[in-house]
């Protein structure tokens, strides 16, 4: 619809990846100027867990894979904290949805998430990201996006 009225798009692969290819693929193709756009303008969401190591990084996206279980199991409750290991909190079913449904997120060092965003981007061609992160404890998710910041200005430099 977006692409028939000549509008931007948006999709959230944050939590639904699945047709994120498929559906940027389709909007592009079938994109008709109008008043509002002369070109698709196509955005995307996703995780970003930064911090300022990579095992830093993935620990405190264990917050976010224990609630999405959570969800699946049917008992949804408020964002739990961050674990040093998953293996006991998911059978190996559950870690195969989670790792389905976060396979867009970019998570790690500043190093590593500048790299994951540069080949996200690259891959996607997205003229715009909408970043989430999940993350327990408030300093630790505002330093997060700090650091996404930085990585944001290294790219676009």
């Amino acid at each position: 619809l977006a692409a028939a009225l000549g509008l931007p798009f948006a999709f959230a692969a944050h939590f639904a990846p699945d047709f994120l290819d498929e559906a940027l693929r389709l909007y592009r193709s079938g994109f008709q100027p109008s008043v509002a756009l002369a070109r698709p303008h196509a955005m995307a969401a996703i995780q970003v867990f930064a911090a300022d190591t990579d095992a830093e990084a993935e620990r405190l996206f264990t917050s976010l894979q224990q609630s999405f279980v959570n969800l699946r199991r049917g008992t949804p409750v408020p964002l739990p904290p961050p674990v040093d290991n998953l293996g006991d909190h998911w059978t190996a079913r559950e870690q195969a949805l989670v790792a389905a449904a976060f396979r867009e997120a970019v998570v790690g060092s500043p190093a590593t998430v500048q790299r994951g965003l540069a080949a996200f981007l690259e891959r996607t061609g997205v003229d715009e990201l909408m970043v989430t992160s999940a993350i327990y404890d408030h300093a630790a998710r505002r330093h997060s996006l700090e650091l996404v910041a930085e990585c944001r200005d290294a790219l676009a430099g």
